[in-house]
């Protein structure tokens, strides 16, 4: 069974915002984009930078790299333009009892 971790109340997550988290050696963004919580690695496949400090479009639920300009899915990691070509690694997000969860790997 992989871990859940709690990263904070649905509340202090309101539409915009992201909250970056440690767990072990990898760093993940929690994105709150019109509503829907999204958890994706804070690293660019590109060359290896965060990702998760650029900017939200709440309209696509992307997620741009602040170095280069890679547009990423939230949903799926993918990324829509380049200079990155590699997906990062999403994780699955649950609000139980108004707590948002991470389930990690």
């Amino acid at each position: 069974m992989c871990p859940i971790i709690d990263i904070c109340p649905l509340d202090e997550l309101p539409p915009g915002s992201t909250r970056i988290v440690t767990y072990e050696d990898l760093e993940i963004g929690v994105v709150n984009c019109a509503g829907e919580i999204f958890a994706i690695e804070d690293r660019c496949s590109h060359d290896d930078g965060p990702l998760a400090e650029g900017p939200v479009d709440q309209a696509t639920c992307t997620v741009e790299c602040p170095r280069h300009g890679s547009l990423f899915d939230l949903r799926t990691g993918k990324p829509k333009t380049l200079p990155a070509y590699q997906p990062v690694e999403v994780f699955p997000v649950t609000v139980e009892d108004g707590i948002v969860r991470i389930e990690v790997e």
